[in-house]
């Protein structure tokens, strides 16, 4: 099975949803099928220490999980934003949170409070795919999850008004 490259749309605008080439049945997609698919969409991923792909952004990363067994198998692409906010910003952020998943498909965000009282951010979409799913079907969730996990790390800048901390950290001499 495989992906024409030239099917895969870059993040640099409008393009076409891809359309793969592979079989015309259902297939049970797998790890290297993730891999090749990252490689043609031009991103860079690590195989962390428990064996799922990840890649890599400057404020988050994006994982590619396979978990379950035989028809009952999911696959879930699940992004951990790093930006920590503070407890007392909790409301704040599950109000942005609910926000978003009452207005979108994906990925659905969530908080996670750390035992240090840091609040960060995590992004889920899944699929079943034990039973076989198309690969065009496959492709184009994956790409669009992927999408929308960068879309809504701008999307969160934007609604808490954190372009001016970002602009701050990015150029510090800025403050002398």
């Amino acid at each position: 099975m495989s992906i024409d490259p030239s099917s895969i749309p870059n993040f640099g605008g409008q393009q076409p949803e891809p359309q793969p080439q592979g079989p015309a049945g259902p297939v049970v997609p797998d790890q290297d099928l993730v891999k090749q698919l990252l490689d043609q969409m031009e991103l860079k991923y690590v195989v962390d220490d428990e064996g799922d792909l990840a890649a890599p952004w400057e404020q988050f990363r994006t994982y590619f999980m396979f978990r379950g067994e035989d028809d009952q198998q999911i696959f879930s692409v699940r992004t951990f934003y790093d930006r920590p906010h503070q407890i007392d910003e909790k409301p704040q952020l599950l109000e942005s949170v609910d926000d978003w998943n009452r207005r979108t498909l994906w990925p659905k965000v969530y908080t996670h409070t750390h035992d240090d009282g840091t609040v960060r951010l995590i992004g889920e979409a899944q699929t079943l795919i034990g039973m076989g799913v198309s690969l065009e079907h496959f492709v184009s969730s994956t790409v669009s999850w992927v999408r929308a996990a960068i879309e809504f790390d701008k999307w969160l800048v934007e609604q808490l008004g954190l372009e001016k901390e970002i602009n701050e950290t990015d150029n510090p001499e800025d403050d002398e």
